[in-house]
């Protein structure tokens, strides 16, 4: 029994390890989905959503809408920061005054005076100090305070004195040394005793002292105090008021009333009940946004769909925006369109294409409608901004590009918030240019796509178009090295990446990619660069010397040591899938037929290229490209005849050795690709009518 019951667990746990290595691709895809659909909920404020939406100057659309509940109205924020304004007006300031230092002033300033005019009898003497005196004495009746302080004249001041109120004046009652200089002057000049300003002055400034002085904190409170009084509603709405009829023009007052409907609305406790409830509707919303996400993928997009690296690279740049979106709503509103959204689409099309990069956009677009203000608004701006990223922003690479793109996304942003803002508000008057502010700092954060693109390429192992434009630069140091060591080899990728970008171009491909594959399919020649034919330029052929199978084995050789090269020098995967797949399972025919003279019995798989076949449009066009490209050099009299026969023999025979059953073209792709051979190389050879002798 013990046996029965082990053997029958090994075989359970047999078939579960089974069932999750033959479905391990989707089973990711479903955890991904569901840490994904987690992440974005969370993020989300769950709470109840208002289920009306409205807007301020068009018809109400829905029907008459009665309060559901007693409710109060909520100033706008117009209204409320104007009574903020009004009451900070009228706010009294508060100075600390120090009243026993006027004493001491007094008493300092005679004991020099005396001892500067010892003869007090002298008439104009006298009348120096009684002047003097009096000035300083008006001057401290309310206080002299620093010239760093700067309030409006009629501004109400309270004098405190060891926090005691003393006295309550307007801030032009008091003085500072300026003042009490300027006074001094037109006294002196009225009893024409100028000629007494400049020591009476060294003395008066030697003792003054600034005796009030304005207490900030003291104030601050006040005015928050005096701010917290001020009520932020305007009366209340019973339950079953008609608030608004179906066709009525929202006007102000009403979007106040809506407005603060939807705040109370939201704002009020849910049950546990409802709360689990609108979690699970969140849930079910979010899933299905990424499960279209998967099923565009799967229909459109096979090849990214069984990626699952590309999948999650997509879905993260999705949960990127909603992240940082969310933040930015939990801080403040005023800022969501700060937010660089257009990143997204930018991204995708620099890595895969514009259809997928407007696609994920729009899923992504809506995703943050349930959390932005103005829903209807925000997705309006975004996905017309999204349209015009993919319409306008084509070769990233080229900088200048991404710059006019970025100008126009930035300019549509500001167009369109305009005309809305035309629509809520009737006019431009109140039009806030801190928004559009916004939208400038938007354009430019959109060039950050640059750099951004550098990390997601080192994190993803993905491949943009501005480091195919990198690596397809023939004085880099790996073509360097394979145009001084095989300089033949060198000279027929070149042939077979303008061959192969043509092709590329016919049919829709990645033109960009199959050059670059086709510059670096053949680098592996470097090992043994005079066993391959167009490096052999003194005539002489080391395969003389070696047997068939020694001679294939070395031409075999030149994929796994292209592969290794590239993998020394740092090569994406996708430009190393073009060095395997070049020749796909492929027989080496010349040296297979010798051996075949000898040995009847010749083993096959021993010619045979490893692999792996074509697997993409691009690495099927670099194949035929290849092959054509290096047999053209046998034909001893091209014509028009012999070009087609030739074309048409060698890419036949690959199609039926079936080198292209996985690759992702069509029998048309491959007629046209015939066609465009056909005419290059009938270019190449320069053939043309016979002329009479």
């Amino acid at each position: 029994m013990y046996i029965y019951l082990k053997s029958t667990y090994f075989l359970i746990m047999n078939s579960l390890l089974d069932a999750w290595y033959r479905n391990h691709a989707l089973l990711y895809k479903i955890l991904l989905i569901a840490s994904a659909t987690f992440v974005v909920v969370y993020l989300f404020p769950i709470s109840s959503k208002f289920k009306f939406t409205y807007e301020k100057g068009k018809p109400w659309q829905s029907k008459n809408l009665y309060a559901p509940f007693d409710f109060a109205i909520k100033k706008s924020d117009e209204n409320y920061n104007q009574e903020v304004a009004e009451l900070k007006a009228t706010m009294p300031v508060y100075f600390e005054v120090d009243k026993n230092l006027s004493g001491n002033v007094l008493d300092n300033f005679q004991s020099l005076f005396l001892a500067q005019f010892t003869d007090t009898l002298n008439s104009p003497n006298n009348l120096l100090y009684s002047k003097a005196i009096d000035i300083l004495r008006n001057a401290y009746q309310n206080g002299i305070i620093e010239p760093t302080t700067d309030f409006e004249p009629k501004t109400q001041v309270i004098l405190l004195s060891d926090n005691i109120k003393t006295a309550e004046i307007r801030y032009q009652d008091l003085v500072t040394f300026k003042t009490v200089r300027q006074g001094l002057e037109s006294e002196l000049e009225r009893a024409q005793l100028t000629s007494y300003q400049p020591i009476l002055f060294s003395i008066l400034f030697d003792v003054i002292k600034v005796n009030a002085f304005y207490n900030e904190s003291l104030t601050e409170k006040a005015f928050e105090e005096s701010i917290n009084r001020i009520s932020k509603y305007r009366g209340s709405i019973a339950r079953g008021t008609l608030i608004v009829s179906k066709g009525e023009i929202i006007q102000d007052d009403t979007f106040n009333i809506l407005r603060s409907l939807e705040i109370e609305y939201e704002s009020q406790t849910l049950s546990a009940n409802s709360y689990w409830l609108i979690l699970i509707a969140y849930t079910v919303l979010v899933t299905l946004t990424f499960l279209m996400l998967l099923l565009f993928l799967r229909k459109y997009r096979i090849e990214i769909y069984n990626h699952n690296t590309k999948v999650t690279f997509i879905v993260f740049n999705m949960l990127l925006m909603v992240f940082l979106t969310s933040l930015v709503v939990k801080f403040n509103t005023d800022y969501i369109y700060v937010i660089p959204i257009c990143i997204l689409p930018l991204i995708l099309k620099a890595f895969f294409d514009a259809r997928l990069g407007l696609f994920a956009h729009v899923l992504t677009v809506l995703l943050l409608g349930f959390i932005v203000p103005n829903s209807f608004e925000y997705m309006f701006l975004q996905i017309i901004a999204g349209i015009v990223t993919i319409l306008t922003v084509s070769e990233l690479y080229k900088r200048t590009n991404l710059f006019i793109s970025v100008g126009q996304i930035t300019f549509i942003y500001l167009i369109a918030y305009t005309a809305f803002f035309a629509i809520h508000e009737g006019s431009f008057t109140t039009l806030n240019f801190e928004t559009l502010g916004l939208f400038m700092i938007c354009g430019l954060a959109t060039l950050f796509v640059q750099p951004l693109i550098y990390i997601y390429e080192k994190m993803f192992g993905l491949i943009s178009d501005v480091s195919l434009l990198e690596l397809s630069d023939t004085n880099s140091k790996l073509l360097k090295e394979l145009s001084n060591k095989a300089p033949g080899t060198f000279h027929h990728s070149l042939n077979v990446a303008n061959l192969a970008e043509t092709c590329a171009n016919e049919i829709g491909a990645n033109a960009m990619l199959v050059r670059v594959g086709a510059l670096y399919h053949d680098i592996g020649k470097m090992i043994n660069p005079t066993y391959f034919t167009e490096n052999q330029v003194t005539g002489i052929n080391p395969h003389d010397d070696l047997s068939p199978r020694e001679s294939a084995r070395i031409i075999l050789n030149h994929v796994i040591n292209g592969i290794e090269i590239a993998k020394k020098h740092n090569l994406p995967d996708r430009i190393i899938d073009f060095i395997r797949t070049h020749h796909g399972t492929n027989v080496v025919y010349y040296f297979y037929s010798k051996e075949k003279e000898t040995n009847a019995d010749v083993n096959k798989s021993n010619f045979r290229y490893i692999g792996p076949k074509p697997f993409s449009k691009e690495t099927a066009i670099l194949m035929m490209c290849d092959s054509v490209e290096a047999a053209s050099k046998s034909l001893k009299e091209p014509n028009s005849n012999s070009i087609n026969d030739f074309v048409e023999t060698i890419i036949n025979t690959q199609s039926s050795d079936a080198q292209f059953i996985n690759a992702d073209i069509t029998f048309r792709d491959i007629e046209t690709i015939k066609k465009v051979l056909k005419k290059k190389l009938a270019n190449i050879f320069h053939i043309r009518i016979k002329y009479p002798d």
